[in-house]
């Protein structure tokens, strides 16, 4: 685990992988912050991920047990009644702390889990994942399919899990994040619009101390439909959004700001949440 966070901080620190874009998203995220604070965590970030890494790796040899053992839930029994009604169960997550482990932590409870994963151009190194995650208990769904096999599984009564923070190519939703416009999927809203399944948000944070443990807490987003399925969608990816930037507020430096999360958006200046809302999607 040492030698994983030493590997980070080479990463970030002397070989500056997009470590640019790092400190230009941290800078855009946390304008009050004094530089000082933004390098330290730019530096954590760099040192986290190489970390959980290795702990993600460690993962695919630990028990059902020792997962529920590493890890502590809270809303864990509202979200289990609501996958337990049948209708299927929308969870988002995003790429903070470390959403493998989390997703292994739920199907290690019993909970019918299905992620969507998207393609990797190494396929070898997305095959052995892959194959890790169904060792843990989740069932695989690749994003090429999700259109299709998601909404079955919810119709199955599975829980259907899905990282909605990343920037979309092209027929996003345009939702203010950390108070920039950010051009987010649709396709996660959609699924649960389209469904009527419930939504919860839940994201597994690393505690601090030795053996690692996470902490995961489940949020149902509860939204009245409006009828309009654009509109409805549009809302929903402002909560999951919002949902998102507290937990991110909350630990800085278990978010992935490698991750280029405002890239396409029409203007890289601060606008206000009304500003975004009018103009809905893009391109």
């Amino acid at each position: 685990m040492a030698s994983g966070a030493a590997l980070g901080a080479i990463v970030g620190s002397l070989l500056r992988f997009r470590r640019r874009d790092v400190d230009r998203h941290l800078t855009w995220a946390f304008p009050d912050r004094p530089p000082a604070w933004r390098a330290r965590v730019a530096r954590a970030c760099y040192r986290h991920f190489g970390r959980e890494a290795v702990a993600t790796l460690r993962a695919g040899r630990w028990s059902a047990v020792e997962l529920r053992e590493r890890t502590r839930m809270v809303g864990l029994d509202d979200f289990r009644a609501a996958a337990a009604a049948g209708a299927g169960v929308v969870l988002l997550t995003g790429h903070l702390g470390n959403w493998e482990l989390g997703g292994a932590a739920i199907a290690a409870r019993d909970v019918p889990l299905d992620v969507v994963g998207k393609g990797m151009s190494n396929r070898r190194f997305q095959d052995d994942l892959f194959a890790q995650r169904e060792r843990l208990g989740m069932r695989v769904i690749e994003m090429g399919e999700a259109s299709r096999r998601a909404l079955r599984s919810l119709a199955e009564g599975r829980v259907v899990a899905l990282l909605g923070d990343q920037s979309a190519h092209g027929g996003g939703v345009l939702v203010p994040f950390f108070g920039r416009a950010a051009v987010t999927a649709r396709g996660p809203a959609l699924f649960a619009v389209r469904s009527g399944a419930p939504v919860f948000v839940a994201f597994a944070l690393r505690d601090g101390g030795w053996p690692a443990r996470y902490g995961i807490r489940f949020e149902r987003l509860s939204l009245a439909p409006r009828g309009d399925v654009e509109e409805d969608v549009l809302a929903l990816t402002r909560a999951y959004t919002r949902a998102l930037e507290v937990a991110v507020q909350a630990a800085p430096e278990q978010y992935f700001w490698q991750h280029r999360r405002w890239k396409g958006a029409p203007a890289e200046e601060p606008v206000s949440d009304a500003q975004v809302t009018n103009r809905r999607s893009y391109p």
